[in-house]
């Protein structure tokens, strides 16, 4: 029998009820289709072990938690589908299932994580951040399409409608003192104390019998509206975001300018800063 937690892109330590994920996929940790397709049935495998009841995210990659979705494909998805959806994306599912699943999710950032990696932290249940080290982002905008992975829908619901319309139009990075100001993430931590900080409460809550804990999270849940028709209508957004000629083209100039390599993506306003003012 195959186990199934065994990856290409991550690896995953169980013990004393907490399951600790590390993203390995250098040379950035760009969510690209191995990386989507390893959360996807990493989410899965999880949402029925019954020896599991807290997921802990960490990234291998000391400066990147995850970069961002592949631009790559983005630019794959067709242009004539734009229409809106009954069922929610591929990507929409994954991310809903680590929200939803009766565990809780942990994520523990000491890199960078704009777009997509952005969004899949917004899907855990707690978000912690390291000081000095932890970079926010969410630069779809810049690009000519918009935040297509629940972004536009979790942080109005975290920090309120103006203060997302601030991240998301900006297309700025933010610093983890800033992120927890705004409620991006639960805590701002010195970069030594994050690890130790993060297993104790890993911990603690995996200490609690299995049901409460479910019950709780399904509990809090129930006092957001409906989360579908907000992803329902993201993904309809982003598609016709997608099919536009100014996204095509800063797409790929994204890419020629050395998006997705490591030293460029360090540094990614400036980039953006250079494709700012072309429509």
């Amino acid at each position: 029998m195959s186990d199934p937690y065994e990856f290409s892109t991550l690896r995953v330590a169980i013990d004393g009820g907490v399951a600790r994920v590390t993203l390995d996929h250098p040379p950035i940790n760009l969510f690209d289709i191995p990386l989507m397709t390893d959360l996807d049935r990493l989410g899965r495998a999880l949402e029925a072990d019954d020896a599991v009841r807290v997921v802990v995210f960490q990234s291998a990659n000391p400066d990147f938690f995850i970069a961002h979705a592949d631009v790559t494909l983005i630019q794959q998805l067709p242009t004539d589908d734009a229409g809106p959806k009954s069922e929610l994306s591929f990507f929409h599912q994954m991310v809903e299932r680590y929200r939803t699943m009766p565990k809780v999710t942990i994520g523990q950032i000491e890199g960078i994580a704009r777009g997509g990696g952005s969004e899949f932290l917004l899907s855990l249940d707690m978000r912690f951040a390291a000081i000095g080290r932890a970079v926010l982002g969410q630069p779809e905008v810049a690009l000519g399409i918009i935040p297509g992975g629940c972004g536009t829908q979790r942080l109005p619901r975290l920090m309120g409608r103006a203060r997302a319309l601030e991240v998301v139009l900006s297309c700025e990075d933010w610093d983890a003192e800033l992120a927890e100001r705004y409620g991006w993430v639960n805590r701002a931590l010195p970069a030594e104390a994050l690890p130790a900080f993060v297993e104790r409460l890993a911990r603690r809550i995996a200490s609690f019998p299995a049901t409460s804990i479910a019950l709780a999270k399904q509990s809090v849940d129930a006092a957001e509206g409906t989360t579908r028709e907000g992803l329902l209508f993201e993904d309809h957004a982003f598609r016709r975001s997608v099919a536009t000629d100014a996204a095509r083209e800063r797409m790929a100039r994204f890419l020629e300018q050395g998006g997705q390599t490591a030293e460029v993506e360090r540094e990614l306003a400036t980039l953006f800063d250079a494709l700012t003012g072309d429509g």
